[in-house]
C-alpha cells in the first residue's frame, strides 16, 4: 500500500515536516528531506495500529494527483512511501509456541473464567502489553 506524503521544505535550523494528508493527525519530520520520508513509514504504521487497536477504519490512499491540487500544501515537497500491507492484515495464522504446561493451565483457567478463549487471552494480553510500552 501506497500513500502520499506532503513534505514541508526545511532548513539549517528547522527540520523537515512531513504530514500524510490520508490519515488526519499523522506527522513526522526529519532533519534531512531523506529522513523525513524515512520517518514518515514509522510514523503511519504506528497511526495504523493505533487506529486498528481501537478498533477504527483505516482510510485507503488518496491520488497524488489530487493531494497536489491542495492550496494547503503549496511550495511542500510529494512523495509516495510504501507501508507494509500485513499491518492491515487480520487473517488468524496458527503459530507454535512453547508455555509450561503449569502457566498453560493458569492462562487456561483464567481465560475460561472470563469468558474468553486461550488463544483471545494471549492475543488480548500480548497487545495490552504493547501498546501499554
Amino acid at each position: 500500500m501506497k500513500y502520499p506524503i506532503a513534505i514541508e521544505p526545511g532548513d539549517a535550523t528547522t527540520s523537515f515536516g512531513v504530514v500524510v494528508p490520508d490519515l488526519p493527525g499523522c506527522f513526522s519530520a526529519g532533519d534531512t528531506l531523506d529522513q523525513a520520508v524515512e520517518n514518515s513509514k514509522e510514523a503511519i504504521a504506528l497511526w495504523i495500529e493505533t487506529v486498528l487497536d481501537d478498533n477504527g477504519t483505516v482510510p485507503k490512499p488518496g491520488k497524488l494527483s489530487d493531494h497536489v491540487k491542495n492550496p494547503e500544501f503549496a511550495g511542500w515537497t510529494w512523495a509516495v512511501v510504501e507501508v507494509d500491507g500485513s499491518l492491515l492484515d487480520d487473517r488468524t495464522e496458527r503459530v507454535n509456541i512453547s508455555v509450561p504446561r503449569r502457566i498453560l493451565t493458569r492462562i487456561d483457567r483464567y481465560a475460561s473464567a472470563h469468558g474468553e478463549t486461550r488463544s483471545g487471552f494471549l492475543v488480548n494480553a500480548a497487545l495490552e502489553t504493547i501498546i501499554q510500552g
